[in-house]
């Protein structure tokens, strides 16, 4: 009954992360280019009180023996990089990746970090940056505003800019969006701003253009939303709460019964 208590114990323990995993995804259903995230969990050690296989005689063998679980922990918590819809929004600088692929962020101070949002928009000099400054990498730089009609990016990342200079509209190649993926993207760290950061698990980021070799093409005045799907998150969210409270009444029934042996007389 006390080893009772502690495996519910633990299955609450599990079910309040899964909650707090679901409850993240329920608030980015509309952040630009969130990845939903997935708590998965693995059982705990066993206590064998009788191991499968012992010799039951001098010619028999047990064929399954006595296995009782001590509970449940968390494993991992993995990003699912599955291709989010695409919101048409008009804004010249808004930019979404239709297939593999990350963005390159430049992040203060040095370092870099990856993203799917493509959400950019100008700085006073003219870079390309996301909504906290931080340049895309490599520098795509809108230099003369005065004299800039558009700027019209490619599938395959190349940015133009369309000009009237002196009466006359000229067209200039400013620059070239790179993208990067990698062999385990759910190794990949996220660090918040819809940002992530490279690590052991992850492997190395391997550059290319869009549209080639495996990278997704660029579409621009579109958003990719958060690959959040609402309903499923729902549904997870009443299975953990059910399963919440039936660990709960496991405790309360190793607890009925720790009453009832305490209440025997001899």
């Amino acid at each position: 009954m006390i080893r009772a208590l502690w495996t519910s114990a633990s299955g609450m323990e599990a079910q309040q992360t899964n909650l707090d995993v679901i409850s993240n995804n329920i608030a980015n259903v509309n952040t630009v280019g969130y990845k939903k995230s997935r708590a998965d969990f693995e059982d705990l050690i066993y206590q064998n009180l009788r191991d499968p296989g012992v010799m039951s005689s001098d010619e028999t063998t047990v064929p399954t023996g006595i296995q009782i679980g001590l509970g449940v922990k968390l494993s991992d918590v993995s990003k699912t990089f599955t291709q989010g819809s695409l919101i048409k929004t008009d804004r010249p600088y808004d930019v979404a990746i239709q297939g593999h692929g990350f963005f390159k962020i430049e992040l203060p101070g040095g370092g870099e970090a990856y993203t799917r949002a493509g959400n950019f928009q100008i700085d006073p000099e003219g870079y390309l940056v996301t909504p906290e400054g931080y340049k895309l990498s490599p520098n795509i730089q809108i230099n003369d505003p005065q004299t800039l009609i558009s700027v019209n990016i490619s599938e395959n990342g190349k940015v133009y800019a369309v000009r009237n200079s002196g009466g006359t509209q000229t067209t200039e190649e400013i620059g070239n969006i790179k993208l990067y993926r990698f062999v385990n993207p759910s190794g990949l760290q996220a660090i918040g701003q819809n940002l992530f950061k490279q690590t052991p698990a992850s492997g190395e980021p391997i550059e290319g253009d869009p549209n080639t070799d495996g990278f997704g093409k660029l579409a621009q005045g579109f958003l990719e939303a958060s690959n959040v799907n609402i309903v499923n998150e729902m549904v997870n969210l009443i299975v953990a709460q059910r399963a919440y409270e039936m660990n709960s009444k496991g405790i309360t029934t190793a607890d009925e019964m720790l009453r009832t042996v305490s209440t025997l007389k001899t």
